[in-house]
């Protein structure tokens, strides 16, 4: 929770956070609206990955967990 805390000291600090937190929000919705949609499977492991190490990182394994589920999708079709 200090880490979390932390991120919020000063009006710089607070506004990449709060950046950070949307940008992890909006690939949230985007894994359960593409689960729904495309039956994306796993996508729920790229949002943990999002919280430890960075969005970057899970934003970066969707799109890789995607393109293979996807792809297999459209060529058994």
């Amino acid at each position: 929770m200090g880490a979390f805390a932390a991120g919020f000291v000063n009006p710089y600090a607070s506004g990449y956070s709060t950046d950070v937190l949307f940008c992890w929000a909006i690939l949230a919705a985007w894994v359960a609206y593409e689960a729904k949609k495309y039956s994306v499977r796993n996508g729920w492991v790229c949002l943990l990955l999002g919280i430890v190490p960075g969005v970057a990182v899970g934003f970066a394994m969707y799109l890789l967990l995607r393109a293979k589920q996807v792809g297999e999708v459209r060529r058994h079709a």
